[in-house]
């Protein structure tokens, strides 16, 4: 079990969580309100699925080459001869059928736009390093992330509680997905010169680790200006507690742009500290 859970990456969860909470806090000011059923279901199939996506990353990774005893990351179960990679897909497959079964209900109350969300994100959890163009290996990792990780979660949260999408709803989408990039970008900042190894064509590979640095800040604070955005359309202004996570924010940018190699692994427990603090701190303001 610990091999397991080493496998699914439990401190990255966050990206999957928060934009959950996002979209229920929004949604608690629009009729009929919240429905506890459906949070729970939208909860579980949001962390399963980035599980899923986990698991398929850390076996295609290792028979890509990609992760090796040279990496400066967390200890990958494929890679350390923990787990095979034929075991570790089989709990992928699994994580994405138990999703499937936690969306059945959203289906039933959102109707085909919660069908094309499931659909959508099970076939991006293995294109992302699956398939015969993964995106992760392209470039394409952070409008993955933005995508799927903000609009796509928190716009779908969103819609099963209201059946209906607002501009305050993609505010919040682009804010959980930024501060989720933020991981993905000082991850691939981190592993640069091995994803040089092994073809895997991240932005920090083809532009450099100054562009990277350039996303981290952009991602890590953009957020706090979307937020203030919804706190001025809806008049919400309990939203803007989410300023006393500015301080960590900061601490994140500054701990990226100085550290190098495994260094940066410092910065990436901030950033996830950073993205609960947010969220939590979203979802207190909104009771106000």
């Amino acid at each position: 079990m610990k091999q397991w859970l080493l496998a699914a990456r439990p401190k990255t969860l966050s990206a999957a969580a928060v934009p959950v909470f996002l979209g229920s806090a929004l949604a608690a000011d629009e009729p009929p309100g919240v429905s506890w059923w459906m949070f729970t279901c939208a909860l579980a199939g949001a962390l399963l699925i980035q599980i899923a996506t986990n698991f398929i990353n850390d076996a295609l990774d290792f028979k890509k080459g990609a992760d090796t005893g040279e990496r400066l990351g967390p200890v990958r179960v494929t890679q350390a001869g923990l787990i095979s990679a034929e075991a570790v897909m089989r709990g992928a497959w699994i994580c994405l059928f138990l999703a499937a079964v936690c969306g059945v209900p959203l289906l039933q109350r959102g109707g085909w736009p919660m069908l094309v969300i499931g659909l959508a994100s099970i076939a991006a959890a293995y294109g992302y390093t699956g398939g015969p163009y993964p995106l992760a290996y392209h470039g394409l990792g952070e409008l993955f992330v933005l995508i799927f990780f903000g609009f796509v979660a928190v716009g779908g949260t969103f819609y099963v509680h209201s059946l209906q999408l607002t501009q305050p709803a993609l505010l919040a989408g682009f804010a959980a997905g930024a501060l989720a990039t933020v991981l993905l970008v000082i991850n691939n900042l981190r592993d640069v010169e091995s994803d040089r190894r092994s073809n895997k064509k991240t932005l920090v590979v083809r532009f450099g680790e100054g562009f990277a640095r350039a996303e981290i800040v952009f991602f890590a604070l953009a957020p706090f200006g979307a937020v203030a955005l919804i706190a001025w359309i809806q008049n919400a202004w309990g939203l803007l507690l989410v300023l006393a996570s500015l301080p960590l924010a900061v601490m994140v940018v500054v701990r990226a742009l100085r550290s190098r190699g495994a260094e940066l692994n410092r910065a990436l427990a901030m950033a996830g500290a950073l993205q609960w603090a947010f969220g939590l701190l979203f979802v207190i303001g909104s009771l106000f």
